[in-house]
């Protein structure tokens, strides 16, 4: 019985899900550090398209990652609704831009569902799994690693 409770459990992990452009997206939530209303960023020079900015988060530099250009939507237009996630990914903190936190919900290591090899798919690269729900809401699973650039291959 005890097996059972630990799989279980080990089989389970909640996630943080945001809307970008009108679509579910997520992230585990033990990469959430926290999670802000939008404030502007200062630009970088050369930065990627996709880079807003860095903000000052009590003393460190945080690159903010507009996650709706990165995903093939489009730049966005923050506003005062917009949110960043503080997240955590190797050691590296960053921030990434979505419209809004809509939910934090748990799901299953067996609801996870492969991503379908569609090749007009800009942002497929980036999407580690699918989950459907009953309602036929359909959440997109975020890689971070593939989604932020690696500054050992990007020299920053």
């Amino acid at each position: 019985m005890l097996q059972t409770m630990i799989h279980n459990t080990l089989g389970k992990h909640d996630v943080v899900v945001f809307k970008l452009a009108d679509q579910d997206f997520c992230i585990n939530i033990g990469l959430v550090r926290e999670i802000r209303g939008w404030s502007p960023t200062t630009m970088l020079p050369h930065a990627p398209d996709y880079v807003r900015g860095v903000i000052n988060l009590r003393g460190s530099v945080v690159t903010v990652v507009d996650l709706s250009a990165r995903l093939g939507f489009g730049k966005s237009e923050p506003t005062h609704r917009h949110v960043v996630i503080i997240a955590m990914h190797e050691g590296r903190i960053v921030g990434l831009l979505a419209d809004l936190v809509s939910d934090i919900v748990s799901i299953s290591d067996d609801s996870i569902q492969a991503v379908p090899d569609i090749a007009a798919d800009p942002s497929q690269e980036f999407i580690s799994g699918m989950i459907t729900f009953e309602d036929g809401r359909i959440l997109r699973k975020i890689d971070l690693e593939q989604l932020l650039p690696d500054p050992a291959r990007t020299g920053n």
